[in-house]
């Protein structure tokens, strides 16, 4: 239904001089769409009102209205291009009267929770990047012909924004830190099972995948399903379930405007550096019954962040395990992406976060991932599943091997993961799992690799003389085929 005006938009930004890569593309689609939605929202709020004789206060005052600058209609409802702005004129009433006014909800708001403060914040952070007028106005009409009232359209949008995420990641640069496969995610919910009334963070959300996947899980695919969910429940779902933190600008923009689209209203991500937060002073209040995440690894932290960790350690992702450890409840699960070096690096830090592991929590699950998993990132990972509060038994480790080289056009997908989601609910061994005694790690290095010892053996090496012989036996019989072919001739 939307697919071509997705399409339509991105050839506008093209050719637009401001826009040169993928991220740009998402970011300046993010806010038109934002605007958009908030546009048809309040349009619905409005009306629902007045079936029941209210006064809707309108979020956007009238002046600032989607239809009063970005798509003025005629009385038939036909786009009124006298009335439209365009060109310089257009630039100039976005760039010093629309974003400074929809930055200023972030200091008139009640709270952060509210979606004025989300308005507030997006626009804070975002810059229009636009700077023909007239490619603006051709973007602009065609966002107007997205539409976000029917559960249908907002599926069909939440897809398509999706695939300009996957897109950007591909692109290179940064953009890779704001995508993980969604086969992946979706295992990886599937695993840890989340209910109705567990709260659920990721304190490293990027483009909020991990929170979107595990709402459609609650949503549609959890036991009951939508069809059965009350109002207070989904009250619930939309207001006390999902959390989390984001540091940098877009990533920000694009998870607030990534979970709109999968129905949360007033998504609770806050844009803030987690790893400033000093973990001597989390609170019971503060924790999560569910951490589902996978956090930037290879970046480097300054000596007064480390200050803020037990275990010092400039590793990014190693910070992050720490931070999630700390904010889960007592029985809390989580499930976290990290490389696979973690599992045997000999450093102080690695071999003290895997005692603690150990020790602290019930590691109990190690998804081994093959290379080509992240596109374009260059290394391999693992994910660490786990519950806080009593020490690791067991380990059921399981080796990823989708049979086929993945890259671009052949990345991972739900089936390359169906095994693993199966095999990991009863902990069952096969040529590509098996289980680990705890008490046979070695309590020095506390080496956590992964060693599949049941899988199948590969042939020996042969030696060299028996290949020789072979290569000669060849030779012979090839020498004697081309024999019988000059006798015919």
């Amino acid at each position: 239904m939307f697919e071509q005006t997705f399409k339509n938009i991105d050839d506008v930004l093209w050719k637009e001089a401001g826009c040169s890569s993928e991220l740009d593309y998402t970011e300046q689609t993010s806010w038109m769409l934002f605007l958009k939605y908030l546009d048809d929202l309040e349009g619905e709020r409005a009306i629902e009102a007045e079936l029941v004789g209210k006064r809707y206060d309108f979020i956007i005052d009238e002046k600032h209205h989607w239809s009063r600058w970005a798509a003025p209609k005629t009385s038939e409802g036909r786009f009124d291009y006298d009335a439209a702005l365009t060109g310089d004129d257009l630039i100039q009433y976005v760039d010093t009267e629309l974003f400074p006014y929809l930055s200023g909800f972030k200091h008139r708001a009640s709270s952060p929770d509210t979606i004025e403060y989300k308005i507030g914040e997006i626009f804070g952070e975002i810059k229009n990047k636009f700077q023909s007028g007239y490619s603006l106005r051709d973007a602009l009409e065609l966002v107007d012909e997205l539409h976000f009232k029917s559960q249908k359209e907002k599926h069909e949008l939440s897809h398509l924004y999706e695939t300009k995420i996957k897109n950007m990641g591909n692109a290179g640069r940064n953009g890779g830190e704001y995508y993980t496969p969604r086969p992946l995610i979706r295992a990886m919910v599937h695993v840890i099972k989340p209910t109705l009334g567990e709260t659920i963070y990721d304190g490293a959300c990027g483009s909020a995948g991990f929170l979107c996947e595990s709402h459609d899980y609650l949503r549609y695919n959890a036991e009951g399903g939508s069809a059965k969910l009350s109002t207070q429940q989904l009250n619930t779902l939309q207001t006390k379930t999902f959390y989390g933190k984001e540091k940098k600008s877009l990533a920000y923009v694009i998870g607030i405007m990534n979970m709109i689209l999968h129905g949360i209203e007033a998504p609770n991500i806050l844009h803030t550096n987690t790893l400033t937060e000093n973990l001597a002073d989390v609170q019971e209040k503060d924790r999560y019954d569910i951490i589902l995440a996978n956090p930037p690894f290879g970046g480097k932290e300054r000596k007064e962040i480390q200050q803020n960790f037990p275990i010092k350690t400039g590793e990014t992702a190693f910070l992050f395990l720490q931070h999630f450890i700390k904010y889960l409840k007592a029985g809390g699960r989580a499930a976290m992406v990290i490389k696979n070096t973690f599992l045997s690096n000999s450093d102080n830090a690695s071999k003290a976060l895997r005692q603690e592991l150990l020790e602290n929590c019930n590691l109990h699950t190690v998804l081994d991932c093959p290379s080509g998993t992240f596109l374009g990132a260059g290394v391999k990972t693992v994910v660490l599943f786990f519950e806080k509060g009593a020490p690791t038994r067991k380990i059921w480790y399981y080796q990823l091997d989708p049979g086929r080289n993945m890259g671009k056009t052949n990345p991972l997908n739900d089936n390359d993961l169906k095994e693993f989601v199966e095999l990991q609910a009863s902990f069952a061994e096969s040529e590509k799992s098996w289980t680990v005694d705890a008490g046979d790690v070695d309590q020095n290095s506390f080496d956590l690799s992964v060693k599949n010892p049941n899988a199948p053996e590969e042939a020996p090496l042969r030696e060299p003389e028996e290949i020789l012989e072979e290569i000669a036996a060849l030779d012979a019989e090839s020498a004697k085929v081309l024999e019988g072919i000059r006798g015919m001739l």
